[in-house]
């Protein structure tokens, strides 16, 4: 009986709750000022608002990471679409010493000596990739974040970087450094290439390598192997083993090798330079706190104990140098001026952007759009306002690997800043994401109701150019107090869109308005 009287109240107090909304609702209605209005005393409507975008060219963007603990990712290769810009990648790093760097770090008699020999040098570069299938005797990787043809080689040479990298503004000491995408570094002589103008391939069957290891007398003293413990493809770039002992191992216990100060002094790094007209484009992760994962310079050495001219002992010897979280990104572009037709070309990196102008020019010169001023007499209530822009299905069909998944709105290029809907309804709401239709890809929509909003119902009269580019995920802010956007981006995709004129119909770039009005 309990039970029973129980789940009637329940469904009463239900019910009487219910009721309330409704009449708190209908009170809403009368009181309301924005946002999205059904009732009898409103009319809502849509309309399609001519904008203007055009084509501009990105100089430079910032490559050091400094601010943010080094970049999410590190570009390295060549990209040479005939469509866009092609680009050059390359990389600058400090490299990391380990404590206690020593050849010889056992002791032995007064009657021995210790002969070093090389077995290999080379530059490690792990792949990020995805696992495709494995059995018992095998693995299968795909190798993720590539864009280009991995058929076709790139030029790839290694040299140690005569630019010291300073964290402080050499100017003005008080205030942190940065690196602009296009910055110079000097080269200390040939390249530290076993093999000058190597010729790079990304390979994802490249799992595993043997090291032969020698003694004194080059008689081979035993194989290891080396792999990742994921046995994930790795990029092995052999190095020249006489400059590296000479650098290296020849220096350790030296003031050089006394502290990372020190060595950032001694040596200051490595450039590691990536050419070509053709080949493919490869991200690695220098950020990575997995030490394996991680790309680094790797010295592999064995010590031959002599007693006289008898070898009396073997002992193989490995270090790993890992590239520093301090390493910028160089990118070499090509700078091509587009035509002046129906299309804009959005290239990440430092290739190109779109600027966009909204409700058209302030002929009275009152610093406010006229076409603003003419909105705002008719006292819309702005319940959705969205920006689309269209890809040109005709030059980008259904590329989707090289076609960015998202792209990036923002106010005033010149000074950027975030655009209010990002901040007040979030990254998923404001949107930005590629559309497709047939498998092909189709648009872009930005929702920007708050922003279109405050400047039709007076609230506002910032109304700056806006600035349109390929998304990077330093992009986002921080918080929603956190209004200036970043000028990174290691994100080389591209994608042709067309512009506002009617010659692209329906598919032109436009702004629409759903509003509601009192009757």
């Amino acid at each position: 009986m309990f039970k029973e009287i129980t789940k009637k109240s329940l469904y009463l107090g239900g019910l009487i709750l219910f009721l309330v909304g409704i009449i708190s609702c209908e009170k809403d209605f009368q009181d309301i000022g924005s946002s999205v209005i059904s009732n009898t005393k409103f009319s809502t409507n849509d309309t399609l608002l001519e904008i203007e975008i055009t084509n501009k060219a990105i100089t430079n963007v910032r490559a050091d990471g400094l601010a943010i603990g080094g970049l999410g990712q590190y570009l390295l290769g060549v990209y040479n679409n005939p469509t866009y810009e092609k680009i050059e990648a390359s990389i600058v790093s400090q490299v990391l010493i380990g404590p206690d760097l020593k050849v010889v770090k056992e002791t032995y008699g007064a009657d021995t000596t210790v002969v070093t020999t090389i077995d290999t040098v080379y530059l490690r570069l792990p792949y990020q990739a995805t696992l495709q299938a494995a059995t018992s005797n095998a693995v299968d990787y795909k190798i993720d974040s590539i864009i280009g043809d991995p058929t076709k080689a790139f030029t790839l040479n290694v040299y140690e970087s005569g630019t010291y990298l300073s964290q402080l503004n050499p100017v003005d000491p008080s205030k942190a450094n940065s690196y602009q995408s296009d910055a110079m570094y000097q080269k200390i002589g040939a390249s530290l290439n076993a093999e000058a103008n190597y010729q790079f391939k990304p390979n994802a069957n490249d799992t595993v390598f043997y090291i032969k290891r020698r003694k004194s007398d080059g008689s081979l003293y035993k194989i290891d192997t080396v792999m990742l413990s994921t046995k994930s493809p790795f990029a092995r770039i052999p190095l020249n083993e006489s400059k590296l002992k000479q650098l290296f191992l020849d220096e350790y216990g030296s003031p050089g090798f006394a502290s990372q100060e020190a060595f950032n002094e001694y040596f200051k790094g490595l450039y590691i330079e990536a050419t070509g007209n053709e080949g493919s484009l490869i991200s690695f992760d220098i950020k990575t706190t997995l030490s394996e994962q991680k790309p680094s310079l790797e010295i592999h050495y064995t010590n031959t104990v002599l007693a006289g001219t008898t070898i009396i002992d073997s002992i193989s010897k490995s270090n790993s140098f890992f590239l520093s979280n301090f390493s910028n990104s160089v990118y070499k572009m090509e700078q091509k001026t587009y035509a002046s037709n129906n299309n804009v070309v959005l290239q990440g990196t430092a290739g190109n952007m779109a600027e966009i102008k909204l409700f058209g020019p302030d002929n009275n010169n009152n610093s406010i759009a006229d076409q603003i001023e003419e909105l705002r007499k008719e006292n819309w209530l702005i319940n959705d306002a969205s920006l689309t822009v269209y890809v040109n299905q005709d030059i980008v069909q259904f590329d989707t690997i090289a076609t960015p998944y998202k792209l990036f709105l923002y106010k005033n290029p010149s000074d950027p800043s975030h655009v209010k809907d990002l901040l007040s309804e979030g990254d998923f709401v404001y949107g930005g994401k590629l559309e497709r239709s047939d498998k092909k890809p189709n648009k872009y929509t930005f929702k920007i109701t708050d922003y279109i909003s405050d400047l039709l119902n007076n609230n506002s009269d910032y109304n700056p150019t806006l600035g349109l580019r390929v998304y990077n995920t330093s992009d986002l802010p921080e918080n929603v107090i956190d209004t200036v956007v970043r000028t990174y981006n290691w994100n080389p995709k591209a994608v042709t869109l067309l512009n506002h004129l009617s010659s692209n119909g329906t598919r032109r770039a436009q702004l629409k308005i759903s509003y509601s009005k009192k009757k």
